[in-house]
């Protein structure tokens, strides 16, 4: 137990003080509502009201989305790798080269077809 206590010292530090800056800010803060700071904020764009089914989203938000969680995962799949390199060896460094091709072969079909555009 005693290899946890500064791991749990610090949550519960970390939690104390989002506690204490929530409560602090309600207190301490501002009251001064008016129309303006109650209305959801978008960019400096006036709001329009939404289709009863919330409205349709253009395909390329979720398209950024997904090629965001392919390169993330990459990442999670890449440092693991290069922390055991010595370890893995050849075979570590071919599976790596492999998974790294595949993705840049995404990345190249992505990019060809124009998902990469923001237009």
């Amino acid at each position: 137990m005693n290899v946890y206590a500064p791991i749990l010292v610090l949550g519960a530090l970390g939690a104390a003080f989002a506690v204490f800056s929530v409560v602090m800010a309600s207190i301490v803060g501002p009251k001064r509502y008016n129309r303006a700071k109650l209305e959801a904020y978008e960019c400096g764009i006036e709001p329009t009201p939404q289709a009863a089914g919330g409205g349709r989203f253009p395909i390329k938000y979720y398209l950024t989305a997904m090629l965001f969680i392919v390169f993330d995962i990459e990442i999670v799949f890449l440092y693991p790798w290069a922390v055991t390199f010595d370890v893995l060896g050849l075979f570590g460094l071919v599976e790596m080269l492999l998974f790294v091709l595949t993705v840049f072969v995404a990345y190249a079909y992505v990019w060809r077809r124009g998902g990469l555009e923001w237009d």
